[in-house]
């Protein structure tokens, strides 16, 4: 992980120099693991997020809001209790650990100036924000952990606050010439320096022996004097680094632009391999990386019952259209059934009761090559030859009856996984919600299941962007915003994009009075379309584009389904186009 205790010293540094002597406005709590202080200081207002996340912990200040529970969780309301309005007076971190102390100054009921400490723990599935008094007694924690949890170190009100147990691990800070390193055992180099030395993630680990040796996986064993010497030396200019604050944050992106990692230092190990953007601040840095990541860590959280129940009925609906394919084949052998029967028919005076077969002339071939059709000796020959005038029968019908279930079952697989698209691109639980109506309606969610959850419908609010030309287009993220858009929103020469034969988004360029549409806005709309479909990680998707009088929705046709003609098609790369989106459509 990037924020280890280097990014960590970097980051406190920038909070000292930032809220020290502000006042704590606002506190919310907009995930259960997760708060957000408003802070205001003389010159500029700030908002905070602390989050013990086991999969993202973090500090950073962010410009972006949440939505806020209703009803304030019980440590969200012990904190305005304790610190709201309170006088941040400093801002530390503990030794060289992922430990950062927030002091704050405030008055209690009584009316006494009285000193309280937030102090953030970042460490992975370990993380915790606890709250404490002056004198290091806890108040109470945002995790609260007791013996059944940890029978080494418990957080709970009331008892003393522990820091957690010490690594025997050299701190990054302290490394210096004398300081031992193990480079003798059959590891990677780059390993042996994150056993010995604390404070530093895998990618500082990695680019120490870079430096060192111009590469990264080095074996520690296979290193001789000269070279153990040289990562030695670059582990200490980065202990140097630590203890004078000179820090060069940078972010690493992969060839498609995603970020991948951070770093408090300046990274070389990826040569032209991956993307490297300096940073100033690493508050930026922070906010920039996880903004993204973390958003769509939580979604896939509160989507996964919805996920679940979507697999489960695509992997139903797969195994049913397999089923009703091997009945389609079996149907095709009806004919077959027929001419045996007529067969026994035509030669019944043949068949003596009790064979169980007969061998006669195929008249219904050239040659009338001999044929020999099974029969059941229980039965006499005119109800064999009735046998088999049932199974054609039977075949005949249920070939009528595969070819509609196979085209219903299709329609269905396609709609679950149009679903499926529409979860995968859920930005908000607003987005999760509209999915999860959308499910309930269409028969997949119980409703009794769904009564706890079910709130007052929204209006769909289809995401609203404004091209470069000043044209506005607007982009649907799951089947109802899609209906919405394409059937209430759109007039009739508006201008329709979506995926070609690929799960995705609608899209629409309203024309307004200008009918005349510059092909920027429409490439512009083309990656919208793109971006917001199943193929978003691909390049050169085929976009088919129509007027909205193309575009129909069949009758009893399933949310967000729809059939066009008179189309074109454009190929693009997907692209977000960030900076067009202005808000949800009214």
């Amino acid at each position: 992980m990037g924020l280890d205790a280097m990014a960590v010293r970097r980051l406190v540094n920038e909070l000292s120099d930032t809220v020290t002597g502000g006042r704590i406005d606002k506190i919310s709590q907009p995930e259960r693991d997760e708060l957000v202080l408003g802070i205001r200081t003389f010159t500029d207002n700030y908002r905070l997020v602390l989050s013990a996340s086991s999969s993202n912990p973090r500090v950073h200040f962010t410009g972006a809001a949440k939505k806020n529970p209703k009803t304030a969780p019980m440590f969200c309301m012990l904190l305005r209790k304790h610190i709201g309005g309170g006088k941040i007076t400093s801002v530390t971190q503990e030794g060289f650990e992922r430990i950062i102390k927030i002091s704050v100054e405030s008055y209690d009921e009584l009316g006494d100036l009285t000193v309280k400490y937030l102090i953030i723990e970042i460490m992975g599935r370990h993380s915790n924000i606890i709250l404490t008094d002056g004198g290091m007694k806890i108040l109470d924690s945002i995790k609260r952990v007791d013996l059944t949890v940890s029978s080494v170190r418990q957080v709970l009100p009331g008892l003393l606050y522990n820091e957690p147990p010490a690594q025997d691990k050299i701190p990054l800070a302290e490394f210096d010439s004398s300081s031992p390193l193990d480079f003798a055992r059959p590891i990677r180099a780059d390993k042996a320096i994150m056993d010995a030395v604390s404070g530093i993630s895998p990618i500082i680990a990695r680019e120490a022996v870079h430096r060192a040796l111009g590469r990264s996986d080095v074996m520690a064993d296979s290193l001789n004097i000269n070279q153990a010497a040289a990562v030695k030396v670059a582990l200490i200019r980065f202990a140097e680094a630590v203890r004078s604050d000179n820090f060069a944050p940078c972010m690493i992106s992969d060839a498609s632009g995603k970020p991948v990692d951070f770093a408090a230092i300046d990274i070389t190990q990826y040569g032209g391999a991956a993307k490297i953007t300096p940073y100033e601040s690493i508050n930026a840095l922070v906010d920039d990386f996880y903004s993204v990541r973390d958003t769509r860590e939580r979604m896939k959280q509160k989507s996964a019952d919805l996920t679940r129940v979507l697999n489960a009925n695509i992997e139903r609906a797969a195994k049913k259209l397999v089923i009703l394919k091997k009945t389609l084949d079996d149907a095709q052998k009806r004919d077959k059934y027929k001419i045996s029967g007529d067969l026994i028919t035509a030669n019944i005076y043949r068949i003596n009761d009790g064979d169980s077969s007969v061998t006669v002339e195929n008249y219904y071939e050239d040659g009338a090559p001999e044929i020999t059709i099974s029969l059941d000796p229980s039965l006499s020959p005119s109800r064999n030859a009735q046998r088999y005038y049932k199974k054609y029968t039977k075949a005949k019908t249920a070939q009528t009856e595969a070819v509609k279930q196979i085209a219903v079952t299709r329609a269905e697989l396609d709609y679950l996984e149009s679903a499926l698209a529409a979860l995968t691109m859920a930005e908000t639980e607003s987005d999760l919600n509209a999915v999860r109506a959308e499910l309930t309606g269409e028969g997949y969610i119980t409703r009794r299941a769904e009564t706890k959850r079910r709130k007052k419908s929204e209006t769909p609010r289809p995401l609203r962007f404004v091209s470069s030309d000043g044209f506005d287009i607007y982009v649907g993220r799951n089947n109802t915003q899609n209906d919405y858009l394409t059937l209430k929103i759109a007039n009739s020469s508006d201008i329709w994009f979506h995926t070609k034969n690929i799960h995705g988004s609608h899209t629409v360029i309203k024309l307004g009075i200008d009918k005349n549409v510059p092909e920027r806005t429409m490439r512009e709309a083309a990656e919208l379309a793109a971006y917001y479909s199943k193929a978003r990680a691909s390049a050169q998707v085929p976009v088919d584009y129509t007027r909205i009088k193309n575009v129909k929705k069949p009758g009893g046709a399933k949310p967000g389904m729809v059939i066009y003609d008179g189309y074109n098609t454009v190929y693009v790369t997907p692209s977000a186009h960030g900076e067009l989106r202005q808000s949800s459509a009214d």
